[in-house]
């Protein structure tokens, strides 16, 4: 029997508050301080309820870890809870992207803005980079996860396999496998028999009050918007788009920028490839799930086309619709399925199914760091299109930018093997290309 520590309301707010303001590294990062700070240290979650929660929101479409937060948040201190734990995790760093989006909108075209940020990119991949390496480390300890993880990234990578496919197949697969001997296939629920508290049990009364509240709450703004302005509106492209995102996205944030990149960049043209890069940019360097990068990408959307608004008026808007319609499901899901996820937690199938998610996501992310770093390393990239829809990403090697690259390799090096920490790396990086890109600029 696996015991775990209580704790009081608040205990935990000041706990959610203190993760929400600390939360920096992506998705792996967090993930890591939310385990040593839920399990190892304050022992509030057995590290087989810890595991087996990650993998169900590794299944939904969304941010995981702030997913992950609500789920723990809602089991120690019911709906309130899991409010407070998600609704933490988010609060700190939307302020900061807000008002770093605003300063980005306004100042990105001077000479020293735009050199801060070329120093900033080339650390961004090196961080995505270390993101594949720690989450491969910890869950690709098999053939048979290595195999899939492989699999996916072709998937995404080299054929555009849309990211549902690929995360219920690698589920299926993982299913299929877990037909097998039981050593192969019961990885985090099996022998965990930590007690289901009394609001932790599914009901279809309780599923029924959750879909009639969280549904308005999220969708309603959404009707509202296209009805009150049109549905052409950039508010109302904004609120159909991620809401649809929040609906078809799996793999966690990382998976959702490769869709979202393609749409706001290649479909809306609401940034470029290089406004994306630095949007990405600055949700590394701020608390806060990754994903947030949607709120400076609503922000600059709704920038350019203010309306009769002040343009950072109409951008403080976009930005807030657009974390609204992003996160507003989230609460759904946790809570209309952890109550059941809870009552199967030792089923062996089911665990297996989920744990071939998470070895899937190790291929979704690889796809994004190579996205980020053809974009980031060169200057033109191009496609090349073969037999059975294989589409493949060609750099002009011409455009390689040498000093981006050794950046990248300095980062990755500093993060990796020396250690050194994400601020101190983002920093550096920015420092260094800052003083590169004006004596540059100086030169010619």
């Amino acid at each position: 029997m696996t015991t775990t520590n209580r704790s009081t309301l608040a205990e935990a707010f000041w706990t959610w508050l203190r993760i929400g303001l600390l939360s920096f590294g992506g998705p792996a990062g967090q993930i890591a301080m939310m385990h040593k700070t839920l399990v190892e240290d304050k022992k509030w979650i057995s590290n087989e309820r810890f595991l087996h929660a990650l993998n169900y929101c590794h299944f939904l479409p969304g941010p995981e870890a702030q997913q992950l937060a609500t789920y723990v948040g809602w089991l120690k201190h019911r709906t309130l809870g899991g409010l407070m734990a998600g609704g933490l995790f988010v609060l700190p760093g939307f302020f900061v992207i807000l008002v770093l989006s605003a300063l980005y909108a306004a100042y990105r075209e001077v000479p020293a803005v735009d050199a801060l940020f070329y120093g900033l990119k080339p650390a961004v991949l090196a961080i995505v980079v270390g993101a594949v390496l720690r989450m491969g480390s910890k869950t690709l300890k098999s053939g048979f996860a290595l195999a899939l993880a492989a699999v996916a990234f072709m998937a995404l990578f080299a054929f555009a396999v849309p990211f549902p496919v690929v995360v219920f197949g690698a589920a299926l697969i993982g299913w299929v496998r877990s037909r097998g001997p039981v050593d192969q296939a019961c990885t985090v629920a099996c022998g965990d028999e930590e007690e289901v508290p009394e609001h932790a049990k599914p009901s279809a009364a309780r599923s029924l009050r959750v879909l009639v509240t969280w549904i308005p709450l999220w969708l309603g703004p959404v009707l509202l918007t296209g009805l009150l302005l049109g549905w052409d509106n950039v508010y109302a492209r904004l609120a159909v788009f991620f809401s649809k995102m929040a609906v078809v996205t799996f793999g966690g944030a990382y998976a959702v920028l490769s869709y979202v990149t393609q749409q706001a960049v290649e479909h809306y043209a609401w940034l470029t490839p290089a406004d994306m890069i630095s949007g990405l940019a600055l949700a590394e360097t701020t608390p806060g799930p990754l994903i947030l990068v949607l709120e400076y990408v609503g922000f600059m959307a709704a920038y350019a086309s203010p309306g009769a608004l002040h343009p950072f008026v109409a951008g403080a808007l976009g930005a807030t619709l657009t974390v609204w319609v992003t996160f507003a499901p989230c609460f759904l899901w946790i809570f209309l399925g952890a109550p059941y996820m809870e009552a199967v937690r030792a089923n062996r199938s089911l665990s297996a199914a989920l744990s071939g998610v998470t070895a899937a996501v190790v291929g979704v992310i690889l796809n994004l760091s190579v996205w980020f770093g053809l974009h980031t390393l060169f200057g033109q990239v191009g496609s090349w299109h073969g037999p059975l829809g294989l589409r493949l990403p060609v750099p002009v090697l011409s455009s390689l930018d040498f000093w981006a690259l050794a950046l990248a390799v300095a980062a990755t090096l500093a993060m990796t093997r020396f250690k050194l920490g994400m601020g101190a790396t983002l920093a550096g990086c920015a420092g260094l290309g800052w003083a590169v890109r004006m004596a540059t600029q100086s030169i010619m």
